[in-house]
């Protein structure tokens, strides 16, 4: 029997190819706002980032964010992309990455049900 396939997917900023699990993924939506979807599951084009703050901080910086979603990022998207890369940990800040990312995953489902 064959082991499952993993998807891999690369990160905008750091170029790292790594499962799809690992990465958060961002979003443009079919009306043009763009924010992050941890779940992977919503509709419209798609980028990936590492859960590193310093990767979040780099693709906003650089636009890299932008060139890849192929939009232009507003004012308010980037204010709420900024947030959220604000609370994602810094690698090497011996934050477990699975355990933040479940408690972001709770925290994003609890502003969409406002």
């Amino acid at each position: 029997m064959s082991p499952k396939h993993i998807p891999m997917r690369t990160c905008v900023a750091c170029r790292q190819s790594r499962p799809k699990r690992e990465l958060v993924r961002i979003v443009r939506t079919l009306d043009g706002q763009v924010m992050a979807d941890p779940t992977g599951k919503r509709a419209g084009r798609g980028a990936y980032l590492c859960w590193d703050r310093k990767c979040w901080e780099s693709a906003l910086k650089k636009k890299t964010l932008e060139f890849a979603l192929q939009t232009h990022i507003g004012r308010d998207d980037q204010a709420k992309l900024e947030e959220f890369g604000q609370s994602v940990p810094v690698s090497g800040s011996g934050t477990d990455i699975g355990l933040w990312r479940q408690q972001a995953l709770k925290t994003i489902a609890g502003r969409e049900k406002e």
